[in-house]
């Protein structure tokens, strides 16, 4: 069976417009934001998951317009997350609490399920627990107050979802919203740089075998990696340099709100690196 290859979001684009043009037959799959294209026989050959900033024309987005998006990334005590638009990271936050405790390695949510609640070291991280995602909504409730958002990717057990819907402070979409976009990735203890690594990850297009024939049994699909697609644009895999041009850090328009709290020392501030 063919590997999984991963394409620059330019010639994702191409790929996706070569498909069109020819007479292979595909299925969307808005949630997942990817095309499955079908053999004559309308077997399912391979999986094509678009950019999330190249749109498809049953998202609603203009194709030619640019996407608006959040990347959430939501871990025990850590989050991590931004606004960006067509690529570009606009604004980004930082949040850190104490919700794991320290002997067992768990979070307090994870020890009560098993454990029921301890003395003050428990509410205390309860506590906090709340204040975290109290913060992450009213960071959220900021960006969709002052942006359209077309979509939402979201990284996040299904442990604390429950939590993040059910805070004192409410989430600006449900857990029904047809624009949450699960990130299919392993997401490590969400930092500022693995939130831009997430982005990276997305802006690339993926094409996944599904059987053994794979790539072959498309014929449009096949073609355009033999004729249009070489090395230096991915198709062996990696990234060229050129794609990280999408990360271009102005300064955002929010103020640091002074009610923040952090629970480390780490100083995760607002501030966006302007890049020469």
């Amino acid at each position: 069976m063919n590997t999984n290859r991963f394409l620059p979001r330019h010639k994702a684009a191409e790929l996706l417009q070569h498909i069109r043009s020819s007479d292979t037959k595909t299925v969307y799959d808005p949630e997942k934001h990817r095309l499955t294209l079908l053999d004559e026989a309308g077997i399912e050959q391979v999986h094509f998951r678009l950019p999330l900033s190249l749109p498809h024309s049953d998202t609603g987005i203009a194709e030619d317009g640019k996407v608006h998006y959040i990347l959430l990334l939501i871990q025990a005590g850590h989050c991590a997350m931004g606004y960006f638009e067509d690529g570009q990271c606009l604004n980004h936050k930082v949040f850190r609490s104490y919700m794991v405790r320290q002997k067992q390695g768990k979070s307090q949510i994870k020890y009560l399920k098993t454990k029921g609640k301890s003395r003050a070291g428990s509410r205390v991280r309860l506590g906090e627990t709340a204040e975290f995602f109290e913060n992450i909504n009213n960071r959220l409730q900021d960006y969709f107050r002052e942006h359209r958002i077309d979509r939402i990717a979201l990284s996040c057990s299904k442990t604390l979802l429950p939590y993040l819907y059910a805070s004192a402070i409410p989430t600006p979409f449900d857990k029904r919203d047809p624009r949450l976009f699960k990130i299919p990735k392993h997401i490590h203890t969400p930092i500022y740089e693995v939130l831009l690594d997430a982005n990276r990850f997305l802006q690339r297009g993926e094409l996944i075998s599904l059987t053994e024939a794979g790539f072959a049994a498309i014929p449009a699909l096949e073609d355009f990696l033999l004729h249009h697609l070489d090395a230096a644009d991915g198709h062996d895999g990696t990234l060229p340099f050129t794609e990280t041009a999408d990360e271009v850090y102005v300064t955002d328009e929010w103020e640091d709100e002074g009610d923040d709290v952090f629970f480390d020392d780490v100083d995760d501030e607002d501030d966006i690196v302007d890049w020469d």
